[in-house]
């Protein structure tokens, strides 16, 4: 017996699509069933890779009395929400409201049937009486009973609910005048130093999350600050924190790639669900970084995480898929775990000596009486420990790790969510393509091609996007993260190597969003375009969350297109954004770091330098250019032959012979360098 979700393409959906609840998709249709019968709508959202999502379907979704309350008193729909983060932006910031404190998945809202307004929400709700919480089955039948007797009361908190969004949307919409200074740049470093623990690394306590934007912006404040001692301080911050997470164990050791968050604050036992987004950010974190910390550890970081999205996260058609679950054979961390008797048979002696003294494999075992690896000794302590030195300690290890690796393939693989997201597909596109630049790694630039032309083939019509394909099915409107993320990550794929189409396509995204998500009356861009289906409410994303703000991206790529081309419409846009999102950007800076990211490059334009020539002599120039570090420096390298360049760029004229290198700052431009040893001493002259 199935449901109506056993038609949808999302394996989340379709992992609930043999309970006996009635589930509904979220369509017109499900929500005028719920009008027509005057029945609440359970909104119940989630994401194939989420534990709890699982446990609450296991004790709740599939048990037939549980069902049976809930199709008899609601109309039940289920949202991936990965497939519709703007239902999941909105619901979530209900729930804040009508909770007082952060939301999370699962995420059950209890709506209005004639206006899908929230009355009541909640995350996990157990099966029975637990930790204060009380039963779901009791939790349904109070609010069916509350539904029916109090209608009256409903309609006022329909209106201070309202009353609320309205309020939201007034603070992301200011046409006031302010001064876009740098003073919320130094208050968000003070604050990243304050939240910063020292003894075991990132912000604050257990469970500890990654914040890729927040260590991005200590590695950029590092780079444009004044104070040496400020620069010196985010910098070993950020060393700390990122050898603390690539050794513990929120990092795959043995396969490669970071786990979503760690349980403790130790870094040592994760919440095993793997998520592309999660890795498209770090990879680019641990590059940066491995350069502005002079920590070359840190290559090695990136490479192996690279190294599991090529091999373990990318279709043969090349769209990257979403997600690996946490579980397998229905028990979290089951496929990474290991006991000691198992590991020995695989690996030599030495080996296998090696291995205890680094992640101590001895004593009681860190996790549910098996081990997962976390590294407590440095590669350098081990070879110290054991007489040798660490070129060796390296190499056996990573031929333990080879043998390990090989035994985990045969074992039952967590759940694979094989949809295709064109958000996250853009930021992996950005970060394999810089991983393959700087690591020397070809195949990584191709992987990051790979994806793209997926995505041409499957998610752009040449004008719009779309959110996911699976199957050989495309499907949902794109939202502004669609937009920007992927245009960003095709920026990527063009400073490594140029390409006319997409430099078009480029463009074409950009014209596309502001077309259709810009507010052209206040500025900044809305999350869902503006021939998207009526929500509730209609967000203006600012603060970063899992991934970084639309609005903070949008005007950070508005902002270096716009000098690139000389186009003052992308400039004037990006100059609004921040306008208008201004006050919430300098009442927390620290929440708002892609914004702040966008201010500092409004302030401190990039240095953009157009190459143009041979592709041979392109190349020597091109390498010469990146060796000199640079958060903002923009390098196109752009090839004698190359046609139908932007007016701007084609004006940039290639030599009969040699290289001829366009340097400029903002709107500044210097003259064309047409000597090598020239071109390295103005790169020279350059604040490193």
């Amino acid at each position: 017996m199935t449901n109506s979700l056993i038609n949808e393409t999302s394996p989340y959906l379709l992992q609930h699509a043999k309970n006996p609840v009635n589930w509904y998709p979220w369509t017109q249709r499900s929500l005028d069933l719920a009008a027509a019968e005057d029945k609440p709508i359970l909104l119940s959202i989630g994401y194939a890779a989420c534990h709890w999502c699982h446990v609450m379907e296991h004790e709740s979704f599939e048990d037939q009395a549980t069902a049976d309350i809930m199709n008899r008193h609601f109309v039940c729909i289920k949202v991936d929400r990965e497939e519709r983060p703007d239902l999941d932006k909105i619901y979530q910031t209900a729930y804040q409201m009508l909770n007082q404190k952060p939301g999370g998945w699962p995420l059950n809202m209890f709506l209005n049937p004639e206006d899908q307004v929230p009355f009541f929400g909640g995350t996990y709700f157990p099966p029975d009486s637990r930790h204060g919480m009380p039963p779901f089955k009791d939790v349904l039948q109070r609010i069916d009973d509350h539904f029916q007797q109090h209608r009256e009361d409903l309609q006022q908190h329909k209106q201070q609910m309202m009353a609320a969004f309205t309020n939201i949307a007034e603070n992301t919409s200011s046409s006031g005048a302010v001064n876009l200074v740098d003073e919320p740049l130094e208050r968000a470093a003070s604050s990243l130093q304050e939240s910063f623990d020292s003894v075991h690394g990132g912000f604050g306590g257990a469970p500890k999350f990654p914040h890729p934007t927040n260590l991005e912006r200590c590695l950029r404040h590092a780079y444009f600050c004044d104070n040496k001692h400020t620069a010196k301080t985010l910098l070993e911050l950020c060393r700390f924190t990122l050898n603390k997470m690539s050794e513990g164990g929120f990092n795959d050791h043995i396969g490669g790639g970071f786990y979503r968050y760690s349980t403790d604050e130790l870094w040592m036992i994760p919440h095993f669900e793997k998520m592309l987004y999660d890795n498209a950010q770090l990879i680019p974190i641990y590059l940066d970084a491995a350069i502005s910390c002079d920590a070359q550890e840190m290559f090695a970081v990136a490479n192996n995480t690279c190294a599991w999205v090529y091999r373990e996260m990318q279709s043969a058609e090349g769209g990257y898929y979403s997600s690996l679950d946490a579980d397998s054979e229905g028990e979290e961390g089951l496929f990474y775990i290991w006991q000691t008797d198992q590991i020995q048979k695989l690996v030599t002696p030495l080996q296998w000596k090696l291995l205890q003294s680094r992640y101590k494999l001895s004593g009681k075992a860190n996790f549910e009486g098996q081990w997962h690896f976390h590294a407590l000794k440095t590669i350098k302590a081990v070879a110290k420990e054991n007489g040798l030195d660490e070129a060796s300690v390296e190499n056996e290890i990573a031929q333990a790790n080879k043998e390990l690796l090989q035994a985990r393939a045969s074992r039952i693989r967590p759940g694979l969510d094989d949809k295709v997201l064109t958000a996250w597909n853009g930021m992996m596109i950005g970060a394999m393509a810089q991983a393959g630049d700087v690591l020397g790694k070809p195949e990584y630039i191709h992987s990051a091609e790979r994806s793209l032309a997926f995505i041409r083939r499957h998610l752009w019509d040449g004008n719009r996007l779309q959110v996911t394909a699976r199957n050989g099915k495309s499907q949902l409107n794109a939202y502004l993260d669609d937009y920007v993320l992927l245009a960003t990550g095709l920026f990527e794929l063009l400073k490594v190597r140029w390409s006319t189409d997409d430099m078009q396509m480029l463009i074409l995204l950009i014209e596309s969003m502001l077309e259709h998500f810009e507010d052209k009356e206040f500025g900044g861009f809305f999350f869902t375009s503006n021939d998207h289906e009526q929500l509730l409410t209609r967000i203006k994303p600012d603060s970063d969350d899992a991934i970084p703000s639309g609005n903070g991206i949008a005007a950070s790529l508005l902002l270096k297109i716009g000098h690139l081309l000389g186009e003052h419409r992308y400039l004037e846009a990006a100059e609004k954004t921040l306008r208008t999102l201004w006050n919430n950007i300098n009442r927390y800076p620290v929440a708002h770091g892609s914004l702040l990211s966008a201010l500092e490059a409004y302030l401190y334009p990039a240095e953009i330098i157009i190459l143009r020539g041979e592709k041979r002599q392109l190349e020597i120039w091109r390498n010469l250019a990146m060796q000199y570090s640079h958060p903002d420096r923009v390098v196109l390298a752009i090839p004698s032959d190359a046609e139908q360049l932007p007016e701007l760029l084609s004006s940039k004229t290639a030599p009969n012979d040699g290289v001829l290198a366009y340097p400029c700052k903002g709107t500044n431009c210097l003259p064309a360098i047409s000597d090598l040893d020239d071109f390295n001493a103005y790169l020279n002259g350059i604040k490193d």
